[in-house]
This record gives C-alpha cells, sequence and structure tokens, in this order.
C-alpha cells in the first residue's frame, strides 16, 4: 500500500522494487554491502556500539534494545552460539513478516550474518511457520544463490567469518511466538515457554548463547550500517526510533501493509494512509498489538504511535497488527474473540493462562448469551489482573489486554449486554430479536416457508408473527422478506 507521502520504508525497502529470487537484483540495491563494510571493519564492538546508538527496538512486540540484546550476547563466551529468527508470526490479522520474507528475503540473511559476526556465531537458524510456504521457497533460493556467491557459508569475502543458515519449521502455534518457547520447538521439545533467567543470551538453543530478533528488526540491520546510526536515529520519536511497518486490517478503506515513522498518530494512519472507515460509518476502536494489546477509542486517535504511548494507552505495539472497527462491531464480541484464541492457543503449562482465560473466555461467553450480572463484571477485572500478575510469559500475561481495555473504554456496552439483555451493535447472536412489522407484512407466507424451526406463524393475506421462543435467529426470515417487514432488535 503506498498511496501516502505520511509512509517511510526501510524494512519495506525493496519489497515490490527486486526480484527476491535474484540475489543480483538485490546486490545491485546495496545488497551485502552491510556486511563486507563489518567484516572488513573487523570490529564486532563497533557494530554492536552502530546498532546500539541507532535506538533500534525489537519489533516482535516486546521493544528489547537490539543493540543491548546483541551486546549480551557477545559477552557470553562459548564454543557456539547462534542466531535465530523468529518468523513465528501468529497475530490475527498480521502478515508483515511474511511479506519481507516474501519480497526481500537476502536482507534477513545479510542482517543475520552480521548479527553472527558480532555475537560471535557461526550457525543461523530461521523459525518459520510451515504455513508461509512462498516465504520458505524464497528463502531456500536465496541461502542457496548465497552459498554459492561466497556470502554464506566458510570464509565469507575471504576474511575468514564462517556463517550458515537453515530453516526450521513450525506448526503455527501463537506460543511460540515466545523465544524461549520457539527455542524449544526447534530443539524437538513441546512449544513451551521456561522462567528466566537464564535468557536465550546466556543459555537458549541447545544450551548455548543464542540472539533472538523477529524478521522485520533483522530487515532494518543492514540501511542502519550504511546510512549510519544517525539518520535512523533521527527517524521517530526520542525513546522510539525508526519506522513501523502495520497491517491494516478490518472496516477501512485501505488495507494493506504500511511502514510509517514512529510517532505518526492513530488518526494519521486511520484517516489519511488508511483513507477513513469503510462506507462511511463510524469509527469506534481500533486494536493494536493483536491478542496482546487493546482496543483504543476515539480519544486516543491523537495518541503518536510508539512503544511506550500505546502502552500507556492500555494496549501495546505488539508485531504490528492493526483492525480498524466501526459502530457496528460489539466490543464485548471482540474481547470474547481474543480469549478464544488464546485459549486455543495456550500451551497449558501454567494454571493462570490455561484455567484463568478459560474462566475469562466463559464468563464473556455468558455476557454474550444474555445470562451474565453485574458480580460477572467485577470478575472479569479482577481475574484478569490475577492472571496479567501470575503467568508464566508474555502470551497469558497480556491475554486480559483485550478484556481490560474493552471494559476500561465501553464500560456501558458491557452494562447494557448484563442489565438490559440487548447488544447495542446487533452482533451478539442471542440478544437479538426479529420483529414483523405489521403494518409492512402483508401476509405472502415467505418468511414462514424459509423458516428452518416453523416459528412463524399466520394466515395468508394477514401479518405474521415470530415465536421468539422458538426463533434460532437465523437470519432465514429477513433475507425472504421483499417489503422490509422484519427488522433486528
Amino acid at each position: 500500500m503506498e498511496n501516502n507521502k505520511k509512509q517511510l520504508r526501510i524494512a519495506l525497502r525493496n519489497c515490490g522494487f527486486i526480484n527476491p529470487e535474484n540475489i543480483e537484483d538485490y546486490i545491485a540495491h546495496s545488497g551485502y554491502a552491510a556486511l563486507a563494510s563489518v567484516l572488513e571493519t573487523n570490529d564486532p564492538q563497533a557494530t554492536i556500539d552502530v546498532i546500539k546508538k541507532s535506538g533500534l527496538r525489537g519489533r516482535g512486540g516486546g521493544g528489547f534494545p537490539t543493540g543491548l540484546k546483541w551486546e549480551i550476547a557477545s559477552k557470553n563466551h562459548a564454543d557456539q552460539k547462534y542466531v535465530v529468527c523468529n518468523a513465528d508470526e501468529g497475530d490475527p490479522g498480521a502478515f508483515m513478516d511474511r511479506s519481507i520474507l516474501e519480497g526481500d528475503p537476502h536482507s534477513i540473511l545479510e542482517a543475520m550474518a552480521i548479527n553472527g559476526f558480532c555475537i560471535g556465531a557461526s550457525k543461523g537458524l530461521i523459525y518459520i511457520r510451515a504455513e508461509y510456504p512462498l516465504a520458505i521457497e524464497r528463502l531456500l533460493i536465496a541461502i542457496k544463490q548465497a552459498e554459492e556467491a561466497g556470502l554464506l557459508g566458510r570464509n565469507i569475502f575471504g576474511l575468514g567469518f564462517n556463517f550458515d543458515i537453515e530453516l526450521r519449521y513450525g506448526a503455527g502455534a501463537f506460543v511460540c511466538g515466545e523465544e524461549t518457547a520457539l527455542i524449544h520447538s526447534m530443539e524437538g521439545d513441546r512449544g513451551e515457554p521456561t522462567f528466566k533467567p537464564p535468557f536465550p543470551a546466556q543459555s537458549g538453543y541447545l544450551g548455548k548463547p543464542t540472539n533472538v530478533n523477529n524478521v522485520e528488526t533483522f530487515a532494518n540491520i543492514p540501511v542502519i550500517i550504511l546510512k549510519g546510526w544517525e539518520w535512523f536515529a533521527s527517524i521517530g520519536t526520542e525513546k522510539s526510533k525508526g519506522t513501523k511497518v502495520f497491517a491494516l486490517a478490518g472496516k477501512i478503506d485501505n488495507v494493506g501493509l504500511i511502514e510509517v515513522p514512529m510517532g505518526i498518530t492513530l488518526r494519521e494512519v486511520i484517516y489519511e494512509i488508511g483513507g477513513g472507515i469503510k462506507d462511511d460509518r463510524k469509527f469506534k476502536a481500533v486494536q493494536t498489538g493483536g491478542p496482546s494489546g487493546g482496543c483504543l477509542t476515539e480519544k486516543f486517535l491523537d495518541t503518536p504511535i510508539d512503544y511506550d504511548n500505546l502502552i500507556d494507552a492500555g494496549s501495546m505495539m505488539g508485531s504490528g497488527g492493526m483492525i480498524v472497527m466501526d459502530e457496528d462491531d460489539c466490543m464485548v464480541s471482540v474481547a470474547k474473540f481474543y480469549l478464544d484464541f488464546t485459549v486455543e492457543e495456550s500451551c497449558g503449562k501454567c494454571s493462570p493462562c490455561r484455567i484463568g482465560n478459560k474462566r475469562l473466555y466463559e464468563i464473556l461467553d455468558k455476557i454474550t448469551e444474555g445470562k451474565g450480572t453485574m458480580e460477572d463484571l467485577d470478575h472479569l477485572k479482577n481475574l484478569s489482573k490475577v492472571i496479567k500478575d501470575t503467568a508464566l510469559c508474555g502470551l497469558g500475561q497480556t491475554s486480559p489486554n483485550p478484556v481490560l481495555s474493552t471494559i476500561e473504554n465501553f464500560w456501558g456496552e458491557y452494562v447494557y449486554h448484563v442489565v438490559d439483555k440487548k447488544c447495542p451493535a446487533g452482533q451478539c447472536k442471542a440478544l437479538k430479536s426479529y420483529i414483523i412489522n405489521p403494518d409492512l407484512c402483508i401476509g405472502c407466507t415467505a418468511c414462514a416457508r424459509a423458516c428452518p424451526v416453523g416459528a412463524i406463524k399466520g394466515e395468508k393475506k394477514m401479518p405474521h408473527e415470530i415465536n421468539q421462543a422458538n426463533c434460532i435467529k437465523c437470519g432465514a426470515c429477513v433475507e425472504k422478506c421483499k417489503f422490509n417487514a422484519i427488522s433486528i432488535k
């Protein structure tokens, strides 16, 4: 998506401009020049200092300073170290990493080699979900081409540095985006997180010092080396430098990938780059950070986007999913959707996540069924806070965020579901009522014939009625009525 001057390509600089299956095309766009520069300088700490001064933070969601992470790994001595690229992109509506791997695979290989030189690693592993067949194919082609060109493997550039890269395949487990769970999965064990410390930089893959960064983080490395840390640090905000790639989705005119400088506001992203809300509907909320994030309302539209501001607003950056919602979206159902996802994706190792999130989902389900009480709302808040404080890993610690943010910003909607047994957005099926307007119904019997449970009764050419006790709220009657006589309340 490139329809606005507010965008700035750094991580996506080559996507769509080069042939990802041709190494010569990448080299023509300054490919592997950063690796050559780093190896010729032959000063790992100097390169680490460049990354530290640039202010680059991890783009996988945590936002940990990348240079500091590299430095910690470099200072842990071992006979073997590893560089791991986290390409396990599991957020609903997120496809940033996949696009980079499909459009510019060599940039990731080059960055991993630079990382390997800086921390003293000779082995790189890319953990990628098997559902990304095109990305996998292009990575394998890129690795083969780089090896044949002497840019991976032994004695790179004839300067004595050895570095190999292999792929490891994931089965689509969301929890494997957490680095310790990812490492266990690569080792052939269950993808479950473990307590930290020790951190992977101390004891990671096969018990050796391991540096883990995600795809977008690595995509920034070569250009920082070539253009200098001052250039990168001049972009963004004081504590969040550079750009961020977002996957815009939902009720918005222009969906797709964008890359914008940190500090841009949500309003600029949604209304200028995204083109506004679809069908001129009213903006209701935007979900950032996927299942780990929160729903932000209109009052946050002028908030500059960076790691700290989003956390202060009750959400988070996450990997970069951004789902826009309009007035027809039910926020209780949205929270329930994300909890359903989290319950399904929990590894089950710790009880706050395994049991607590299941209870959260059950309460939300009860509310959307019209059976909720005000006590249930208190239970939602209390249980959410307990799970955040006691869960083992980032998945469990952030899973209540969609619940807490929607309760905070849409309290009235929750109360309406509980007290009035109605869904203002008309999305909760159990709370819908299909009503026939006798002034508009001509008794054609089309609705009665369409009803699968015989809930509609009436004489021909006389107004019909719907038995609410028998109605299963399938909507078949509305589709068949040609006189707009049936309304949903």
